[in-house]
């Protein structure tokens, strides 16, 4: 029988940084399973909201964690070479490690074997499972409607506005589930697959299986959880597997305010919000086009009367519903988006 689950969150040098540290912020946040400590050593001693941050694996035994969890996310998705020892000592301490990561830590040999030897679980968030394909066309045929969040760069928020649009539609009592589709919300929802560790002719198929097991999760409404950018120089690819292979109903546009420019490629600028609803349109599967029913607009970096500047400036220049669901609430999105779905058959 599996143990409860009492997350140690790995999150060295990164437990401040909404970006590098958006797995540690997403699974505090919207996790089932409790965090009891929160690993940063040049944070030791502070909190983050009433989680203690401790500075060794030894510091957080008197909190009986169950797991460690990678909560960080790396460029290239490679572990740092100092998290080596800190790895070891998870381990050696018994406790069972999530990873996030494109390193695979059960085929790294010398972790694996000290895990055999502790008695202690390695799980690849990002290991994508066997049997893998092309789409076959099924997902056109679920008993459900679907909703992707699409962005103009990456981590703005696409998970963010899927989960908390999951969260105001079961509120509601409507029958929704949200689909994960990177690891961050793996380890929130507890399955899932990371569409981006997945060969890229089989990007679309593993999409279309996620919303087929969405729907025999008990959905009517699923969330497809967005990933890249259509426009993003990297990571586009990913972005229009999703598209295709989860042939959503609606899409709903991400956009962080006040940004112009894709983050570290100076250079590739985001085109204007009109714009972008179109692209987004035009690239829908043929077969399926869906329009985009709503705007998210990340006001993090906005004070409150700037936010909702932008976000009337934005419903003025799209003529679509905008807000900032996470700052404001989810209430006018979730409206749009159920007006903008067909009637389930």
């Amino acid at each position: 029988m599996s143990r409860s689950k009492r997350y140690l969150v790995l999150a060295e040098g990164r437990s401040d940084d909404p970006h590098y540290g958006k797995t540690a912020r997403g699974v505090i946040r919207y996790g089932s399973e409790p965090v009891v400590a929160i690993l940063d050593s040049t944070h030791a001693g502070e909190t983050y909201g009433a989680i203690p941050v401790i500075g060794s694996v030894d510091d957080a035994v008197p909190f009986g964690p169950t797991t460690a969890l990678v909560g960080v996310a790396t460029a290239g998705g490679r572990f740092p070479p100092a998290w080596r020892e800190l790895l070891r000592s998870c381990i050696a301490k018994g406790l069972d490690v999530e990873n996030g990561l494109h390193e695979f830590l059960s085929e790294d040999a010398e972790l694996a074997e000290l895990a055999a030897t502790h008695g202690v679980e390695l799980r690849d968030l990002r290991k994508p499972p066997p049997g893998l394909n092309v789409p076959t066309g099924e997902q056109l045929a679920v008993q459900a409607r679907i909703v992707l969040t699409v962005g103009s760069d990456c981590a703005i928020g696409k998970m963010t506005v899927s989960l908390e649009l999951d969260r105001e539609a079961r509120a509601r009592g409507l029958s929704s589930v949200f689909v994960p589709t990177g690891q961050t919300g793996i380890a929130i929802a507890g399955w899932g697959i990371a569409v981006d560790a997945v060969v890229s002719d089989f990007v679309a198929g593993a999409a279309e299986r996620l919303v087929i097991e969405g729907a025999a999760r008990g959905g009517d409404l699923l969330w497809v959880e967005g990933q890249g950018a259509l426009i993003h120089p990297a990571y586009s690819g990913v972005t229009l597997g999703l598209m295709h292979g989860s042939a959503p109903h609606a899409l709903i546009l991400c956009h962080l305010a006040g940004a112009f420019e894709i983050e570290g490629f100076p250079g590739h600028p985001i085109p204007a919000l009109p714009d972008l609803v179109a692209l987004h349109e035009l690239a829908s599967l043929p077969a399926r086009r869906a329009r985009v029913a709503a705007i998210a607009l990340n006001t993090r970096d906005l004070d409150e009367t700037d936010a909702r500047a932008a976000v009337e400036t934005a419903e003025n220049d799209t003529g679509l519903p905008v807000d900032d669901p996470v700052r404001f609430g989810s209430a006018r999105l979730l409206d749009a988006v159920l007006s903008a779905l067909p009637a389930l058959p």
